[in-house]
């Protein structure tokens, strides 16, 4: 009789989505829930770190519930427990750590703390058939990366910000354009009817050496043209959007370039095995961004692979897939959250004002 496949809950707290999911070990997702902060943070234009660890020590344990009801399961049924250990707002990373801790002491099974940025690296085997290695794009919120995934635990750091990541250029810009929270869909809705090349906006490291990114230049230089332009309420809002969407696309393609020659002399591929490109992270989901990095991919020739929505924004789903793909190496209950966590430690920084992880 053959073994059922082992089944992992995993739970994601590191931002503002309190998430629980239950994924098998053939891929098989049985469950994965998210209970959502927005609205809550959206009164304050950005998340409220407080806030938000709060909102989490409220919702973790109903956000379990469910998603073992979604899967028809009881807590007798899972067989090992994962959580994001970091990098993210140590409030919440805090609450899904103990809260995981207690249920692997308290069942007597493995516990897996998960590097938040590796459940994203990983989550488009979850999805989809892509080999070890592949070049990964982590472009988030909190993160813009380059990454060599050559397999779990093993990565090579081509580029990260030296400031601001590109989602948080969106939400920074759609606050002073008075758009919204958050800002990556409410700028995408806006530039559906704008004009991309009315609004000169500067491309930060565009042709420069390395493959390291910069969007708070361009922030600023959106938040001055803005006032120049007499403030939201005079200014063509449409074409800001659509002209600050173009620059970040124009950036992240620029960069990505580089990383996909740098990949290409490190891994040189065969006939039968094309290189994948992989993008990961909320951003992601952004329609111009995505045609333009698949028309990278194309020409360099990429294969490229886009997790769907629901595994590109914060889950649990890719955490509990990130813990099984390391099923035989668990981790100590001792293990401490981190709100500082690099996936390749060995990276040089960039130049600039320090570095995101």
């Amino acid at each position: 009789m053959a073994q059922s496949p082992v089944i992992m809950l995993g739970i994601e707290s590191s931002c503002d989505e309190t998430a629980a999911a239950i994924v098998a070990a053939d891929k098989t997702i049985y469950a994965n829930e998210i209970a959502s902060q927005i609205e809550t943070h959206a009164k304050h234009g950005g998340v409220v770190p407080e806030v938000a660890a709060r909102a989490h020590l409220e919702m973790i344990d109903q956000v379990i519930r469910d998603a073992l009801a979604a899967a028809g399961l009881t807590m007798g049924d899972i067989d090992a427990v994962a959580a994001t250990g970091g990098p993210g707002l140590i409030g919440g990373v805090a609450v899904g750590t103990v809260t995981a801790k207690a249920i692997a002491a308290a069942r007597q099974i493995p516990y897996f703390a998960v590097n938040h940025l590796e459940g994203h690296a990983l989550s488009p085997r979850l999805a989809d058939d892509v080999a070890f290695p592949y070049l990964l794009l982590l472009v988030s919120g909190g993160h813009t990366q380059l990454l060599a995934v050559a397999g779990p635990g093993d990565y090579r750091r081509y580029g990260t910000t030296m400031d601001d990541a590109a989602g948080e250029a969106f939400d920074k810009c759609a606050k002073a354009m008075g758009l919204g929270y958050p800002g990556g869909p409410a700028i995408e809705a806006a530039a559906k009817s704008g004009d991309a090349k009315a609004i000169a906006l500067p491309r930060p490291l565009k042709g420069s050496a390395g493959c390291h990114f910069s969007f708070s230049g361009l922030k600023t230089a959106l938040v001055n043209r803005l006032s120049q332009l007499g403030g939201p309420e005079a200014a063509p809002i449409a074409d800001l959007a659509a002209s600050l969407q173009a620059a970040i696309a124009d950036c992240l393609a620029d960069r990505t370039k580089a990383a996909l020659t740098r990949f290409r002399a490190e891994f040189p591929d065969d006939d039968a095995n094309q290189p994948a490109l992989v993008i990961a992270g909320g951003v992601a989901a952004n329609q111009h961004i995505f045609a333009v990095l698949q028309r990278v991919a194309a020409d360099a020739n990429f294969r490229l692979s886009v997790p769907p929505a629901k595994l590109c924004t914060d889950n649990a789903a890719m955490i509990a897939w990130a813990a099984l793909e390391r099923f035989d190496r668990p981790d100590d209950l001792a293990f401490v959250p981190r709100p500082r966590w690099p996936l390749d430690p060995e990276a040089s920084p960039p130049p600039g004002r320090g570095v995101r992880q």
